[in-house]
């Protein structure tokens, strides 16, 4: 106790300052994490130790310091376990509640987010999820890079139930969402797209089971640990949705029932076009003016094209002489949709669908009891039967990308549950054109610093 006075006596006040900071630093977030579930309060009894690492330091945490001249390659080891222990623990609290780097890998939002686009992804925004899986390599999502010998990077256990940090907002229609994926609960590891419940869909499930030589290993992921994905809101908890030749009608639960409106117009929205020339071949030169990359094009058969475009992309294309036709692809092309072999809609006429709400009570019938027993069954963990009511325990969402035919979204594979949500991307940082040199355009420039949901 003497040697704990006299160490107290000698503090500087600088450190006295510094301890006091991350003190309030730690209340303050303690407090956050436990808002709602105050048993949590008692992660405050570390304080002590935080305000002990910046004044007396009674625990000598640097005992391995005292070896820099005795000792060198002691002290640079433990130098460098130091440093990256902290880093480590630095990056794993800020990347779970603060905000996480996201890199666009597909184009289901052309032209709004473009594939190469690096995005900064706020956890805060919607509020940061406490994680399911706590004990996980930070960075890496799923499975740990090949030459750290793959495998699982979390531990299965503990797994913790839901829980949402307190935020400032809630998906919205028309805000752009990082979501784990729903369907990413069960996956085939050599397969992983399209999904399992699709190809169990289209090859059977004892063919999925049984060929490991084709669909490998089958693996079950927890919430956080599913794959993330990108898409637009455009149906939230409570409204109903349907889409009429590619266009989406929201009707909010206010609202009549014949009082549907229609989605806000989007520059960025695209859909598959089948262009026709009169033998004339389109150059790459001409098509990168109009804004199609190399990767969105398909030659069908000489002077036919397969273009993914915005309607100023084909306004612009229907100006070339060259062009005898231009027609949207057929909606057959979409393949089957949610739920799968329980309906007859298409990708582009959809619905009526109804959006759950936390704590509806929906009469369960013959005509949608396949739309909800997924929520039932994967998402709430409770029985549904027909003829009886089912009252809902989370909010859900609809997310659809805005290029409406090259997106795996809501049409597939159902609701987004609001467990699933990660945040809400802020700005773009970096943006990359894999098709161009680095002194042509390699780097998107205009790109650079850009909202997000533009």
């Amino acid at each position: 106790m003497e040697k704990l006075k006299e160490k107290v006596k000698n503090v500087k006040k600088s450190g006295w300052i510094k301890a006091g900071i991350w003190c309030a630093i730690y209340i303050a977030f303690v407090v956050w994490v436990a808002w709602g579930d105050w048993a949590s309060l008692g992660w405050l009894v570390l304080l002590p130790l935080i305000a002990d690492m910046f004044t007396t330091k009674y625990i000598n945490y640097g005992w391995w310091k005292k070896y820099k001249d005795t000792n060198p390659t002691l002290y640079t080891i433990f130098s460098w376990i130091d440093a990256i222990v902290f880093a480590l623990v630095a990056v794993y609290f800020i990347n779970l509640y603060l905000f996480q780097n996201y890199q666009i890998p597909s184009s289901s939002l052309e032209k709004s987010l473009r594939v190469g686009d690096f995005l900064f992804v706020s956890k805060m925004s919607y509020g940061a999820r406490v994680p399911n899986t706590p004990l996980s390599m930070p960075l890496v999502q799923h499975t740990m890079p090949k030459w750290l010998g793959g495998g699982k990077s979390y531990i299965e256990k503990p797994q913790w139930g839901y829980k949402r940090l307190a935020g400032w907002d809630t998906p919205k229609r028309g805000n752009i969402v990082v979501f784990n994926f729903p369907a990413g609960d069960t996956v085939c590891l050599n397969m992983q797209n399209p999904d399992y419940y699709t190809l169990r869909y289209y090859y059977g499930e004892d063919v999925v089971k049984n060929r490991k030589d084709i669909f490998g290993e089958i693996v079950v992921r927890p919430v956080d640990r599913r794959e993330n994905y990108v898409k637009r809101c455009v149906g939230e908890p409570g409204d109903s949705l349907k889409i009429i030749d590619n266009v989406v009608w929201i009707k909010s639960d206010e609202s009549d029932e014949s009082d549907w409106s229609e989605e806000p117009k989007r520059e960025g929205v695209q859909l598959n076009y089948i262009v026709r020339t009169n033998g004339h071949i389109l150059t790459q030169k001409y098509l990168d003016k109009i804004g199609i990359s190399h990767d969105d094009q398909r030659v069908l058969e000489p002077g036919i094209y397969h273009f993914p475009l915005t309607q100023a992309m084909k306004a612009e294309l229907e100006k070339n002489p060259h062009i005898v036709g231009i027609e949207v692809e057929p909606e057959t092309n979409g393949g089957a949709v949610y739920p799968l072999g329980h309906n007859d809609w298409t990708r582009d006429n959809y619905g009526p669908i109804y959006i759950p709400r936390k704590g509806d009570r929906l009469m369960i019938t013959e005509q949608n009891y396949w739309i909800y027993k997924r929520i039932a069954d994967a998402y709430e963990h409770k029985p549904i039967k027909i003829g009886e009511e089912y009252e809902f325990e989370m909010d859900y969402y609809w997310m659809q990308g805005d290029n409406r035919h090259n997106s795996a979204d809501s049409r597939y594979w159902g609701f987004v549950p609001e467990d699933h949500i990660v945040g809400r991307p802020v700005f773009i940082w970096l943006s990359i054109e894999k098709d161009r040199p680095w002194f042509k355009g390699h780097i998107r420039w205009n790109r650079l610093g850009r909202g997000a949901e533009r």
